[in-house]
């Protein structure tokens, strides 16, 4: 999910949808690029679940070095696109299933985990319990989640008197006043840390996600700034990045257990 499209009310629960990235935007493939690099997350032996698949263009990317994806959204939209996409490119290991994640659960568990810009459109956050839940033991997630140090909103924001939602530095904003008008929330490194960490993830690798000037239009200034400034997957510079990645694992309690035992044995 890349930008926000649509916000419902249920009670008291603002309920918003982000609007997934194109097939073959640059986002995707920085996203994908990403989790290529971890070593041992992609192998054709295991299993892969995309929370928030949306159109599934992240999760095709992947497929073909996997042995079986599962694409899970809540938009009903995208349904029918991705079963689109998977006959227009003759995949044959993936299925889609239509699943809100701030209510529903899903029983099948998974050797690994992607879910790039959803954590932030979730009713309640710490429903982040579904995705450690939804991993086999030992299993690996690779997370992003927007970056509050990155210049301007990404999901805008509702603002009075100002017609345009994406105003400069406004995400640097205390949370309180943030979240009063955005459409998503938005994430400092020790916040989603503290956040996986609650729920029993240990988080393995933290870097920034340099911003992919997808919504530049295409022309000399686009050009520039993707060669020169913005050309590497991953930055050190916080104002460069769009977004945090973030890779998490599972414990395997059993195996845990079983050594702590032994170790009183001694």
């Amino acid at each position: 999910m890349q930008t926000e499209t649509r916000n419902r009310e249920r009670g008291n629960d603002k309920v918003s949808w982000g609007k997934a990235a194109e097939f073959e935007s640059r986002i995707v493939r920085r996203r994908v690029n990403l989790v290529r690099q971890i070593d041992g997350f992609i192998d054709r032996n295991l299993t892969l679940v995309d929370l928030g698949c949306g159109n599934g263009a992240s999760t095709f990317m992947l497929a073909g070095e996997m042995s079986r994806c599962v694409g899970i959204d809540m938009n009903p939209a995208y349904q029918k696109i991705f079963r689109e996409q998977m006959d227009r490119n003759s995949v044959r290991n993936c299925e889609f299933v239509l699943l809100d994640l701030n209510k529903d659960s899903y029983q099948e568990r998974f050797d690994r985990l992607i879910s790039f810009e959803v954590i932030e459109h979730l009713r309640d956050e710490r429903r982040v319990r579904v995705f450690h839940d939804l991993l086999k033991p030992d299993g690996l997630a690779a997370i992003t989640v927007p970056n509050k140090w990155w210049i301007f909103e990404t999901h805008g924001a509702n603002l009075p008197l100002l017609p345009w939602n994406r105003v400069p530095l406004f995400s640097w904003l205390p949370r309180g006043i943030h979240e009063r008008f955005a459409r998503a929330r938005i994430y400092t490194k020790k916040r989603i840390h503290d956040l996986l960490s609650t729920v029993g993830f240990d988080v393995i690798h933290m870097s920034y996600v340099t911003a992919p000037m997808d919504v530049l239009k295409e022309g000399w200034l686009k050009s520039v700034l993707t060669k020169y400034v913005f050309q590497q997957d991953e930055t050190p510079i916080p104002f460069l990045a769009t977004a945090i990645f973030v890779i998490a694992g599972k414990r395997n309690l059993e195996r845990s257990n079983r050594s702590n035992c032994h170790s009183g044995s001694d």
